[in-house]
């Protein structure tokens, strides 16, 4: 038998007690920022001590710009000591998806993602829900918790986030939390966020880009050699798409010993998943969605395709696999 929220909110509260010292543990993006800030408002004044710590190192602009306009507080991991707490909570992931997760003993657990079969005392996974920010806002609605305008922002942007502006997976449920969390957030300072993605020391991968670029057809291609972030090459490939004559936007660097190479394109023709999957899948990770994907491959795999790995080699190699699959009739469609 289902339980209903509030079945489930009383279930989540009677796992703690006032001299309670908690530990809220996320690999932390907009999503699960936002859980732990929903999680701090729900066990405030009911138990002794709270604390989020995340296991990744943040670098993305808009993630810092959340935590900074947002007042977030964050402990590293690594700077933790886990006997310090008598309860812990993993939210917006599972402890098989990090090797980070697997010093600790979980007592809740909440994601939206697939299970991973990990017991613990208290468990509410829901992987037909777009976002973990939906669940954390149906606990503090039945607990008739008065949101704060940073809290309420923050879930906001964690299902904008999370959903893609309801382009990805979302339920109503998810539409009914975002209409709600709309009332009470910050919609200014939630578009400031949105808007942060970008440090200044980005704009020279984005002049190299430009001046280096390869235009064929309506594909446009850009590897940058060595960048100290993926993002980077997110953020290129996004931009390529705003001009009006693209279809493809292909963009690759090194980054720790692996080729990233991330692929956008317009949703209309073939699929770009597929087009990552069966270009470079059997050498590294790659898949993705329609419209967008990722490969990462090891350079040390990598060494039988390119025999010389210098930009314009590893370039040319890129496009002549994303050419050869492009014009391989539908089986990419």
């Amino acid at each position: 038998m289902s339980l209903s929220t509030n079945q489930k909110l009383q279930r989540l509260l009677a796992q703690f007690s006032g001299s309670d010292h908690v530990l809220i543990l996320i690999n932390a993006d907009p999503d699960s920022i936002a859980s732990a800030m929903a999680f701090q408002r729900l066990l405030w004044r009911r138990v002794t001590r709270i604390t989020t710590s995340n296991i990744n190192t943040i670098t993305r602009p808009d993630n810092m710009a959340m935590i900074r306009l947002l007042d977030v507080t964050l402990i590293h991991v690594t700077k933790i000591a886990p006997q310090d707490y008598t309860k812990v909570i993993i939210l917006d992931s599972q402890p098989s998806h990090h090797e980070s997760f697997g010093a600790f003993k979980y007592t809740v657990i909440i994601d939206h993602h697939e299970p991973d079969g990990t017991d613990a005392p208290f468990k509410d996974i829901r992987p037909d829900y777009g976002a973990t920010s939906s669940i954390m806002t149906e606990y503090l609605k039945a607990a008739k918790i008065k949101l704060s305008s940073k809290v309420a922002t923050a879930l906001f942007h964690g299902i904008k986030t999370d959903t893609n502006n309801f382009e990805r997976m979302a339920t109503n449920a998810d539409i009914r939390a975002f209409q709600f969390l709309f009332r009470h957030a910050n919609i200014h300072l939630a578009r400031r966020i949105e808007q942060v993605d970008l440090r200044m020391n980005f704009l020279e991968y984005f002049r190299q880009a430009i001046e280096q670029k390869v235009v064929n057809n309506d594909r446009i291609y850009a590897h940058l050699g060595q960048v100290e972030t993926p993002d980077i090459c997110v953020l290129i490939a996004d931009f390529f798409m705003r001009v009006n004559t693209v279809t493809w936007s292909i963009v690759s660097a090194f980054i720790e010993g692996r080729l990233i190479i991330i692929l956008r394109n317009d949703g209309l023709r073939k699929d770009a998943g597929n087009v990552a999957s069966k270009q470079f899948g059997h050498l590294g990770t790659a898949g993705g969605h329609k419209s967008m994907a990722r490969a990462e491959i090891p350079t040390d795999n990598l060494k039988s395709e390119v025999k010389n790995p210098d930009k314009e080699s590893v370039q040319q190699w890129i496009i002549n696999r994303i050419t050869d699959s492009l014009s391989g009739g539908s089986s990419d469609e």
